[in-house]
């Protein structure tokens, strides 16, 4: 079958937003990772898959590309979030393997180089970074090495993030790319656009750029840049030279409201599209919630009119958008059991943000997952149609249908699922520090023991949103009855 019958078919608009917070600018002095995830017409399973020890000579490939890939000795485990769609899909799923390396991604379409016989990898990236890389530096040598040997054909930037350190991967379709590296003070939000830009050639350490090393040159024999000294490429600049056209509404917007949320201050057009920002405060997931579940309120790009319209409806794609379908906030620790990840299914702005600890599970919560790990691997680009019908035995469809409520009265309806969601969220917060003494004191005698007690934490949180999910329905039903009752007596 044909590569493009495998490649991102999303719309445009739905481009995904990713928020970095640095360990400095942090206050749990760690990393924190935000990301909502955009895909229409799509599932999302999660999966837990182990370490594998691979036989010598062995291969692997993917249908979306061209790639056959020496495969290393032994792959590591990883929590992977799965998206799925008719077709599949190469550029919407999320990993945090073992060590805590987490990978995300977000669109930057369109590029000036197009797809050609050099392109041989898509989704292959993502996964491999997590089942190879025990740093998220690893995981950019990782990225840089499979570009470099077997070309990429879309273009996109990818967060690699760990505990200490938060790298931004962005490749322009073909062999090159650049990579630099969030400054631990600083704060950095994308808003599907390429954002780096000088690139420090003289970095050979590394210590805050990768590239490749036709880079500059590439971009100069093609006419999209040209040098004001002849071989001298200080002014070189990667977004300028490498993205196609001007940034789109829906992203300006995106970027103008996210900077504005996390900065206090709304940038002007020009600024819209910096690398990151120096943090004059310390930051928290709760900020990050903010930014994720934002649809422009109290701005003048509210389109909602005091959600008398549906936000996910009024036609501009905000940060929390139509197509949002599952947002993500990765609290990491230095212990790499504790990260927490802080997921929200479907809709962040009507769903509460659930703790789950995906480097200590075993296993994943009963009913967020259809299938094994291997038959998903296996089939991700080939899903059923029978998998996007809905069923009651996954909690996914809960969380679907309680959004549908939400269509026929947003303003009615966000209010009472915003304010039961926030209350849970406070009451998760509240035990946080109980439960992560409870597993520091087991793991004091067994580490499998402790993995299990978070593991057994996670499902019944889990269990207890997706309870939640079905209560809101049944509320939300009961007083969508009342009320139609009350329509017909005063007729």
């Amino acid at each position: 079958m044909k590569k493009e019958y495998f490649v991102d078919r999303i719309a445009d608009e739905s481009n995904c937003s990713t928020v970095i917070i640095g360990k400095d600018a942090s206050v749990t002095g760690k990393v924190i990772l935000g990301h909502n995830e955009d895909d229409p017409n799509a599932v999302v399973q999660l999966h837990i898959v182990p370490r594998v020890k691979h036989k010598e000579g062995e291969t692997i490939s993917f249908a979306d590309g061209s790639a056959v890939i020496p495969q290393v000795e032994e792959t590591y485990s990883y929590y992977w979030s799965e998206v799925r769609c008719k077709g599949g899909i190469s550029f919407a799923d999320g990993f945090v393997n073992e060590w805590g390396v987490a990978v995300v991604s977000n669109a930057c379409r369109p590029s000036k180089v197009k797809e050609g016989d050099d392109s041989g990898i898509g989704y292959a990236l993502r996964r491999l970074i997590a089942e190879r890389a025990r740093t998220a530096r690893e995981g950019v040598e990782v990225a840089a090495g499979l570009v470099e040997k077997f070309g990429y054909f879309s273009a996109r930037t990818y967060s690699i993030v760990d505990k200490n350190e938060a790298w931004v991967f962005q490749v322009p379709t073909g062999k090159n790319y650049v990579a630099r590296k969030v400054g631990d003070d600083e704060i950095f939000y994308i808003p599907n656009w390429f954002t780096v830009h000088q690139v420090d050639f003289s970095d050979t350490e590394h210590k805050k750029f990768y590239f490749s090393k036709d880079l500059a040159k590439f971009a100069e024999e093609n006419g999209w840049y040209t040098p004001k000294v002849a071989g001298d490429y200080s002014d070189f600049d990667f977004a300028a030279a490498y993205q196609d056209g001007e940034m789109a509404e829906y992203n300006i917007l995106r970027a103008r409201n996210a900077w504005r949320i996390l900065t206090g201050v709304k940038p002007e057009n020009d600024r819209l599209k910096p690398f990151s920002k120096k943090a004059e405060r310390k930051y928290s997931a709760d900020d990050i919630k903010k930014v994720l579940r934002s649809h422009y309120e109290g701005t003048e790009d509210d389109q909602t009119e005091n959600y008398t319209r549906n936000p996910h409806r009024v036609g501009v794609s905000s940060l929390c958008n139509d197509t949002t379908i599952e947002s993500s906030i990765i609290e990491f620790n230095e212990d790499i059991y504790l990260t927490r990840l802080l997921r929200a299914s479907q809709k962040p702005c009507i769903t509460p943000y659930t703790p789950w600890y995906p480097v200590a599970l075993t296993k994943i919560p009963d009913g967020y997952s259809a299938m094994g790990y291997l038959p998903a691997q296996v089939s991700h680009f080939y899903v059923d149609d029978s998998e996007l019908e809905y069923d009651p035995a996954k909690a996914w469809w809960a969380f679907r249908t309680l959004q549908y409520f939400t269509e026929f009265n947003y303003r009615d309806t966000h209010e009472v699922l915003a304010q039961e969601a926030r209350t849970m969220e406070k009451d998760w917060e509240a035990e946080k520090a109980g439960i992560e003494k409870a597993y520091t004191e087991l793991k004091e005698t067994s580490l499998s023991a402790a993995r299990e007690y978070l593991t057994a934490y996670t499902a019944a949180q889990a269990k207890k949103s997706w309870n939640w999910a079905n209560k809101m329905i049944h509320k939300l039903g009961e007083e969508k009855i009342l009320s139609n009752c009350k329509e017909w007596e005063n007729k």
